[in-house]
């Protein structure tokens, strides 16, 4: 049977992915989408996961918008510079897309859980504050849901904001460790997997000859090429960051080592804050059984993964919705 899932997003260019993987997989009933502030601001989040939807005709999957900014009321900070000012690589198409529903994203979480007790994952690939005001909405949610899988986090790897950091945690750490502490099975899909799985040039051009789909995506990916280049891989690449999480919930990659530890997150004002301290003492000898620990790391996966993600999207087909660019991202775009 397939896993119902609802997704949570801060939707910039590597979140369209994951969208797009979980509306298409045979093995994901995608029952709703909740947007969040990370990448870009949260109505450019919510705009953007609808738009995604609506290219592979998902019209019925409904989108709630979610949290502005973090729980501490913090000033928002955004990722326009890996993901453009639209969150699509500056290359969207711009234009109108249908309202999200009127509920909130949490409120969202909580009404389809509830729905479905026991039965459904709910994934996480932005901030988590959205998850966390579904806990202050409805404090049963542990008991109810199949398990929590995020993207977020580093266990063993560096940071990608701080030198301890991952950006998703790092947003909002008071949000990440109350959706840590709480009494449910934790998937942390982090750094030490994700930015070992990589989009290439081969990957962006089977994109882009695979339908309208996937050339928006192959298209998308380009500015977001050119930021990995510069800032964290030195060549024209990728990561393929939030479609891994989907895929562990799912079931369609098994990871290779995932001991289950205790995680906490350091929300303290320190060159700390947002670290992931995961409790990998026992890997000596073999991550023995650590009493009350219900949070499964994910250390090592299969790196050729992409592959499996990209064929899918590839073979998507025509967009039901016209996704030619805007004047607005074309004057923006890079123009490959």
């Amino acid at each position: 049977m397939a896993l119902k899932m609802v997704l949570d997003c801060d939707t910039g260019v590597d979140d369209t992915m994951a969208i797009l993987y979980a509306a298409l997989h045979e093995d994901v009933e995608l029952l709703g989408v909740g947007a969040v502030f990370g990448n870009v601001p949260v109505d450019t989040a919510t705009r953007n996961t609808t738009h995604t939807l609506a290219m592979v005709g998902r019209d019925d999957v409904p989108v709630a918008r979610g949290a502005d900014g973090p729980l501490d009321g913090r000033p928002q900070t955004y990722a326009l510079f890996v993901h453009g000012d639209d969150g699509q690589g500056n290359a969207g198409t711009g234009r109108p897309v249908a309202p999200p529903v009127q509920e909130s994203a949490a409120e969202q979480i909580v009404r389809l859980v509830r729905a479905h007790p026991g039965e459904v994952e709910i994934v996480a690939v932005g901030p988590l504050t959205n998850v966390a005001l579904a806990l202050d909405l409805c404090p049963e949610l542990p008991s109810l849901v199949r398990g929590v899988t995020i993207m977020g986090g580093a266990a063993l790897a560096p940071g990608n904001v701080t030198p301890l950091a991952e950006v998703n945690i790092w947003f909002d750490p008071n949000a990440a460790a109350t959706v840590f502490a709480a009494p449910w099975r934790v998937t942390m899909v982090g750094l030490d997997v994700t930015m070992r799985t990589t989009l290439t040039e081969a990957h962006r051009r089977q994109l882009a000859a695979g339908g309208t789909v996937g050339d928006y995506v192959a298209r998308i990916l380009d500015f977001y090429f050119d930021f990995c280049a510069s800032r964290e891989l030195g060549e024209r690449s990728g990561f393929l960051h939030d479609t891994l999480a989907v895929a562990v919930a799912a079931g369609a990659l098994v990871p290779n080592l995932a001991p289950t530890v205790d995680v906490q997150v350091d929300t303290g004002e320190g060159p700390g804050r947002g670290q992931t301290v995961c409790d990998l003492r026992g890997r000596y000898m073999g991550f023995p059984e650590q009493p009350g620990a219900h949070c499964v790391v994910v250390l090592e996966t299969d790196p050729g993964f992409a592959d499996e993600a990209v064929a899918l999207i590839a073979a998507a087909g025509d967009a039901q919705i016209d996704v030619t660019p805007s004047r607005l991202a074309a004057s923006h775009g890079n123009g490959r």
